[in-house]
This record gives C-alpha cells, structure tokens and sequence, in this order.
C-alpha cells in the first residue's frame, strides 16, 4: 500500500497521508516521499496549490516511535531534514484539512502552511518533552512566532493535547469547523487560490515569508544539534523504551546529559 497517494486536479495538488492503521504515523521512507512530491510540485507549473490531509480518523500520530528508534535523525542530513527545507523552500500555498489527531511532527510541520482549517474534534500535541526530546521541524522559533511565548511554552515544556478550539484561541489554525465539512472547506480554499494569479500569488507569499527565512535557517540548525544530543541521552533512551514497553519512565536513574 503506497502511504503518500497524490492526485493532481484543477491546479489543486492533493497529498494524502495513507496509513490510516497506524493513524498515519510517519516512517522515514513517508517524510522523504513527502520531501520528494513538495519539491515536484513546486517546479510543476500545473499545480498552483498543495491541499494536505490524513486517511482514517487522524491526521497523523507523529513520528512511527519502532522506526524512529532504529533511525534516529542524526545533525546531518536525513529525509525529515530534507522534508523541512521542502517545507521551507516551497513557494505555492499549503493548505492542511486536520482531523483526528495531530501529534509532534504532524502538528509541528503546520507551522510551515498558509491555511490550515480543523475539524472540531481534531487534536494537537507537542510530546517532545515526554520522549525526553527537544521540539523539531523549526517549531522552535515558528511556534513562539505565531503563537507567542507563553502559549507556545504551554504546548512544548507540558506536551499536553489541545483541543482545536484552544488551537485557533492560540492561532495555531486557520479556523474550526464541523468535522464533517472539514475536508470541504479546506478543498473550497484551495480551489479559490488556484483560482488567483499564479505568479502574484508566489509573489505574496515570498513577501510574507521572506523576514522570518534566516531565523528559520538558525532554528533549525540549533535544533538539529540539540536534538541529536538529546535522542541519545540516558532520559531519552528510558522515554523511549517505558514508550514501547507500555510502562511509566523512570528518569531517577537517567544520568543527566
């Protein structure tokens, strides 16, 4: 079974997370096949816009925790480095129709888009912490950006699920809406940008996006450095096997690193 599946129709690029038995969590293999499709899609001249969304009840559950054990990122490359700098780089708008859950990464990389509508019973969360680890994706410097630093310490120093109403209190999304019209608003959205000047329309956002691209570059090296420190450290090893175990941690014995 394919876990990244895209259609392209009326300039509308669609990118579907598809391994809805694991609530989409991603592999390695899905955060470079979705590097992969951002940067075709940005040099396609046919697609004007990227509508993103999740198979199943969720959006997606974060990183797969088995296949980030065996392949932890290191400070070098790795496909969720590749994928940022897709994310980072790509110049058309991106727009997210979120349902279920949106955990780690699957809410940290929605710091990156232009439009992200929720359906009302969606969830965010940032468990960095609980793994022992450091926020990722840049959601070090886009998160206190967007969110101010009080509310982006509530989400990454507790780790604690948000509702989406909390989330566009915090303005984390675009707007809530009835779970059952969430993928409707979202599609209606992107077929209105399609609709516009292609060229202005990249032009706008490179105008928007062009102050933050440098501190955007700092975050995420900062972030690769402390995160490959830190997914070796004795509380990120007990976070990690308590994880897989089904068991509460023990960082009483965890050496501090």
């Amino acid at each position: 079974m394919e876990e990244i599946i895209t259609e392209l129709s009326a300039n509308v690029l669609r990118v579907q997370l598809n391994r809805p038995s694991k609530k989409n969590a991603m592999t390695l293999a899905m955060y470079a096949a979705l590097a992969e499709e951002l940067d075709r899609a940005d040099k396609n001249d046919e697609v004007r816009v990227v509508l993103v969304h999740g198979a199943g009840d969720s959006f997606t559950a974060g990183n797969d925790i088995a296949d980030f054990v065996s392949h932890p990122p290191g400070p070098g490359d790795s496909p969720q480095v590749r994928f940022l700098d897709a994310l980072i780089r790509f110049s058309k708008p991106l727009v997210a129709a979120v349902h279920g859950f949106a955990v780690g990464g699957g809410t940290t990389m929605l710091l990156h888009f232009d439009f992200v509508y929720a359906a009302e019973s969606a969830r965010f969360q940032v468990p960095f912490i609980n793994l022992a680890l450091v926020p990722e994706l840049a959601s070090s410097y886009t998160m206190p950006t967007q969110l101010g630093y009080l509310r982006a310490a509530e989400m990454i120093l507790l780790g604690e699920p948000c509702s989406a109403a909390r989330a566009n209190e915090f303005g984390l999304v675009t707007a809530v809406v009835p779970d059952q019209n969430v993928w409707e608003k979202a599609a209606e959205v992107a077929m209105k940008l399609a609709g516009k000047p292609a060229e202005a329309l990249r032009s706008c956002k490179k105008l928007i996006k062009a102050p933050e691209q440098d501190s955007l570059r700092q975050a995420v090296s900062r972030e690769l450095s402390e995160f490959a420190v830190r997914v070796q450290s004795a509380e990120a090893k007990e976070a990690f096997a308590a994880f897989l175990g089904k068991r509460k941690p023990d960082y009483s014995k965890a050496k501090a690193s």
